[in-house]
């Protein structure tokens, strides 16, 4: 029987894959928490401001659900998939440096919005510039740690988004309370609190895009003992995936691939079209469901464009059936973490009576806190189980499923004691550990990704993870569980709700439990029968 090493042979000949990372590579890691840590800053300081963005726009549960989600994260997946593909054919410090820059502009701007659509297209730039940030970073940290230190690695840089999403509490809580006591009635250029806590984590991001610059770009692949030249013509992918995923542009792809397969996009469209209709006749959510249609008859026209350009890219992701059960498996967990980190501050102000500092400080610090602890331990973990079993990172994203739902539940359930801070307590501790539980299968299901594809497709594939934690966690958990609670008229239900997820993500995971063995073992030679020069 193979043993969980045993893909290791397929190193270059003459060329050993490294068995340590060097202390250059530990000072890049570092660089890119940071970045993850900014990221994630800018992208959950929403969470925070939600109350008195609500009262300040005239929006409800869902709205925040949208604003949060999807407008963030249909933009993030869709340029994440043409930002991958670019990410593994051009310079990914250049592309980190610029996508750094353009995300921590936009977040700035979303500073002086008046209006819930103006909020909204500023979270679209958001999510175009954020797409760069982890397709590039996963594809710098697996070409500078080894196979066995490639689960901890990422899971240090994964860290970055439970450090970031607890700061940006802290933050936003301390800037909105001091900036409203100092100016009630609005402060320089009318800025409001909510504003101002938009504008203060915005501008420093481009001073660190300056230190991103400075960055080596490591060799392809040689950390595995397999280097990958340089590409010839690292921007006509890039094109090549922009136009497979923007819409019009799908349908002129497709019709350059044949009649039959212009007659299915089309009829993709349509059917999405149809079900997008139906939803926003139900909900009344048009923006909502039509982003979710555009979303994924893009990601359709992309994997059916990437699989006449691309076969064997697209054979070791799309026709994998391991790659795809992970993914999934691993939404199912970003869909419920999503859901529960959205709403938190909200429940906290609005059922159990905070302020929006303290809010912030002990939500934010409790849940980095516990998101760090959890994702660390669980990258480790994750190592130690996959030396063991070459299934054994699967087993670590199914503890990140189950284990969340009872603190969740008792989270959730909390009620207002007006007399005391037990409450507050309750709940702080609860969805504390439910974000730990949760976090820890993140650098496991990244590791496997990575896993399962060449040097060559990390970028692509990293992308292709994201699109299930996007579009389908980001872009639905947090919305279903605001429309559940507008409907319910309950913001504990519409949270509780999204439980129903938990059974599908592990009927997911024990498929992928069951293939990635076999996957993982003959990724070249899968590779090479679909036309890679391997």
């Amino acid at each position: 029987m193979a043993g969980p090493n045993d893909n290791q042979d397929t190193a270059a000949p003459g060329i050993a894959p490294a068995t340590s990372a060097s202390p250059y590579a530990w000072y890049g890691l570092f660089i890119l928490f940071l970045v993850y840590v900014l990221n994630f800053i800018d992208r959950q300081i929403i969470t925070i401001l939600a109350p008195d963005i609500k009262a300040d726009l005239g929006l409800d549960d869902a709205d925040i659900g949208f604003l949060y989600g999807t407008a963030f994260a249909v933009f993030y997946a869709l340029f994440g998939i043409p930002l991958g593909r670019l990410a593994d054919s051009w310079h990914r410090v250049r592309l980190l440096t610029v996508g750094l820059a353009i995300w921590s502009a936009m977040t700035a701007v979303s500073g002086f919005a008046k209006n819930g659509l103006t909020l909204g297209l500023a979270r679209m730039g958001v999510g175009i510039g954020e797409a760069t940030a982890s397709p590039s970073a996963y594809s710098l940290i697996s070409d500078m740690f080894p196979k066995r230190m490639r689960g901890t690695a990422l899971a240090i840089y994964s860290a970055g988004l439970y450090f970031g999403g607890g700061i940006s509490l802290m933050i936003g809580g301390f800037i909105v309370a001091g900036w409203n006591n100092a100016y009630p009635g609005g402060g320089p250029l009318g800025l409001v609190g909510w504003q101002a806590a938009f504008l203060a984590v915005g501008v420093p991001g481009l001073l660190l895009a300056a230190w991103v610059a400075t960055m080596r770009e490591p060799v392809r692949g040689l950390v595995d003992g397999l280097p990958t030249p340089p590409s010839t013509e690292p921007f006509r992918g890039f094109f090549q995936e922009l136009f497979a995923v923007i819409p019009p542009f799908t349908m002129i792809a497709a019709a350059q691939r044949g009649a039959a397969a212009f007659a299915v996009n089309i009829g993709a469209l349509v059917l999405l079209g149809l079900i997008a209709a139906g939803m926003i006749a139900l909900t009344g959510a048009t923006l909502q469901w039509l982003c979710i249609a555009i979303g994924y008859y893009a990601v359709f026209s992309w994997a059916s464009s990437l699989r006449a350009r691309d076969k064997a890219t697209f054979a070791l992701i799309w026709g994998s059936p391991a790659f795809l059960c992970t993914i999934l498996g691993y939404g199912c967990v970003a869909f419920l973490s999503y859901a529960t980190t959205a709403f938190g501050p909200t429940y906290a102000a609005q059922v159990l009576g905070e302020d929006t500092a303290k809010i912030g400080f002990w939500i934010g610090g409790f849940g980095a806190l516990g998101g760090f602890l959890g994702v660390i331990l669980g990258g480790r973990m994750s190592d130690w189980l996959r030396a063991r079993s070459e299934s054994g990172r699967i087993m670590v994203i199914a503890f990140g499923l189950i284990t969340p739902v009872i603190p969740v539940i008792l989270a959730y359930t909390t009620a207002n004691d007006p007399n005391s801070d037990a409450d507050f307590i309750r709940f702080t501790v609860f969805a504390s550990l439910g974000n730990m539980f949760a976090s820890s299968a993140l650098g496991a299901a990244a590791a496997t990704t990575q896993d399962l594809v060449m040097p060559r497709m990390r970028g692509t594939a990293t992308a292709t993870f994201f699109l299930a934690t996007t579009l389908f966690g980001l872009a639905l958990g947090p919305y279903l569980a605001g429309q559940m609670s507008v409907i319910s008229g309950s913001l504990s239900t519409g949270v509780l709700s999204i439980l129903v997820i938990v059974p599908v993500g592990l009927t997911l995971l024990f498929f992928a439990w069951r293939m990635v063995p076999l996957a993982e073992r003959t990724v070249v030679e899968r590779a090479r029968a679909a036309g890679e020069p391997v």
